[in-house]
């Protein structure tokens, strides 16, 4: 599983003309199992991005499987690469020549949304998705795209070097405290073993500050609320780390990936990542597991994740709302995810989702999914998301190299974030 860096579509700045939305056809999507039959055929279009690079095939089984289900209706795919998916989206929907359905990635859903490019989705069983994942895509209660799939952070741990070290493992339980006092145990500078590895950067900043009772942004969004004490805290938490319980970024430069390196080499006991590092992990022939991810005040977990939205200048709103909810609901296409290992479903029934539980290592693969039940959302700002994270990436990183305090690199951070959204 591979994890995206989100790249914010400029959507704002499109000139978008939206026509009404009308259909004439009598299919009903409150079913994810597909729509009624179509009283004429129908044929709606989807493009995205998710089935690129080995999984068209599985996209296919999945079309198939909705087409069988809904006689008449005929989905027509056009599946891009990630780096070209963007533009061509912001071109169509500036033109008016949108897909019926087309991907969403989160960082971006504020934006379609603000400009009125989605459909309401109405008439969807919505009991099952998992809520987390569900409520990320709603505006003022009313649901905009609906999830395809999912991939968070979690805590990857060494079994060995806790057992060295006389340490119990890691639990839902654990908070930074915890995670301090063993990760200042488990370093062994001499012997080039760290207790610790967790980025320093926009997306753990907003995490931890969750993680801490601290909002990034005021409830209208148009200032910055973490420069507080609360704020400064969450940045020490993670400035605090460099140096002492993980190496620095000098000690890390030259070496691509130093932090898989360093966990695969079994010389880090805990390491903050994501899911779509199963794979390296247990190639690494390493005794390891997983654990939900310590808070302070309370726990929170990052999720990346991505939609499908309806077009709202769609002529068949209906069909295509059935084909989102029948490609992100569905128990066929969950089990055609989950048997292909593309991405996770968003679906809650534990029933399909625990074929992915005895998949093997981590042995504890339900802190995957226990992490959605206290999510932390990355917030966005629209066009400007890019300039937000860089300034935050930068102010951290000045901090952790010990030319500027905690509270400095909070308080300029948020100045200039502040700047940024009242210009």
């Amino acid at each position: 599983m591979n994890r995206r860096t989100p790249a914010t579509l400029a959507v704002g700045a499109l000139a978008l003309t939206l026509a009404a939305c009308s259909s004439g056809s009598t299919s009903d999507p409150s079913d994810t199992g597909g729509a009624s039959p179509a009283a004429q055929d129908v044929t709606i279009t989807y493009t995205g991005f998710i089935a690129n690079g080995g999984n068209e095939d599985n996209l296919a089984q999945i079309v198939q499987a909705f087409e069988a289900a809904n006689p008449g209706v005929t989905v027509k795919v056009t599946t891009m690469a990630y780096a070209d998916y963007g533009t061509a989206l912001q071109t169509d929907l500036a033109a008016g020549t949108a897909s019926d359905v087309f991907d969403v990635e989160y960082a971006n859903y504020g934006a379609y949304q603000a400009e009125g490019v989605l459909a309401p989705i109405d008439g969807v069983d919505t009991s099952v998705y998992t809520p987390s994942l569900l409520d990320a895509y709603q505006t003022d209660g009313t649901q905009y795209a609906l999830p395809s799939s999912f991939s968070d952070v979690v805590l990857f741990y060494n079994k060995d070097l806790f057992d060295a070290a006389g340490l119990s493992y890691p639990d839902s339980s654990w908070t930074w405290a915890d995670e301090q006092a063993a990760a200042k145990k488990l370093t062994d500078t001499a012997a080039g073993v760290w207790g610790d590895y967790q980025p320093i950067s926009y997306y753990e900043f907003y995490k931890a500050l969750a993680q801490n009772g601290v909002p990034f942004l005021s409830d209208d969004g148009k200032s910055v609320a973490f420069d507080t004490p609360a704020g400064v805290e969450a940045a020490q938490w993670l400035i605090g780390k460099s140096g002492t319980t993980m190496p620095t970024a000098e000690q890390g430069a030259g070496t691509p990936d130093f932090d898989t390196t360093l966990f695969t080499s079994g010389k880090l006991a805990m390491w903050h990542t994501g899911i779509w590092m199963f794979g390296k992990a247990a190639d690494a022939g390493l005794n390891w597991d997983i654990a939900v991810e310590p808070g302070n005040t309370t726990q929170a977990s990052a999720m990346f994740s991505n939609a499908l939205g309806v077009s709202a200048t769609s002529k068949h709103v209906k069909e295509a709302t059935a084909f989102a909810a029948f490609l992100s609901g569905s128990q066929e296409a969950a089990k055609v995810r989950l048997d292909a290992g593309w991405e996770l479903p968003p679906i809650s029934d534990q029933s399909v989702l625990s074929s992915y539980l005895d998949k093997g290592e981590p042995a504890n693969r339900q802190a995957v999914f226990d992490s959605l039940d206290h999510v932390a959302l990355p917030p966005t700002i629209g066009e400007k998301q890019n300039q937000m994270v860089d300034i935050v990436n930068n102010q951290l990183t000045e901090a952790a190299a010990g030319r500027m305090t905690a509270a400095q690199a909070v308080s300029e951070a948020a100045k200039q974030i502040n700047a940024l959204l009242a210009g």
